[in-house]
């Protein structure tokens, strides 16, 4: 039987789900390639131009343009402009959400790992 802090639990990941959910798999699929990830570490450094971003990885315009896109629309970079060039930057509040729902995810798991140890020393006892 589920305790009442559980049913809030539950209750509480579905609408977290069901209000976010589109943009953590965006941002989800756009971290699950190496190239951006390295992109959003270089860019936890300060923000950077396209060619600074380039540089390390050796890619063509349109490939780094292209993830420069993917983390655009995945909300996790956004493009400043000074002068003629136009330096990108993480979006930390994206970042944090997407890290609180792997704490939540972490917290759910735990939770489950305690119950199930009580569960088992409840059985050899």
């Amino acid at each position: 039987m589920e305790s009442n802090r559980q049913v809030r639990l539950r209750i509480a990941v579905r609408l977290y789900n069901l209000l976010v959910m589109d943009d953590l798999s965006l941002r989800l699929t756009a971290l699950a390639d190496p190239t951006r990830r390295a992109i959003v570490a270089r860019l936890a450094l300060g923000e950077a131009t396209v060619t600074e971003l380039r540089k390390p990885f050796q890619l063509s315009q349109p490939a780094i343009s292209k993830h420069l896109k993917v983390l655009e629309t995945a909300g996790l970079i956004e493009s400043g402009r000074t002068a003629q060039s136009r330096p990108r930057r993480l979006r930390m509040e994206a970042l944090a959400e997407t890290g609180a729902w792997f704490e939540q995810v972490r917290r759910l798991w735990s939770e489950s790992f305690d119950r199930l140890e009580d569960f088992l020393k409840e059985e050899e006892g």
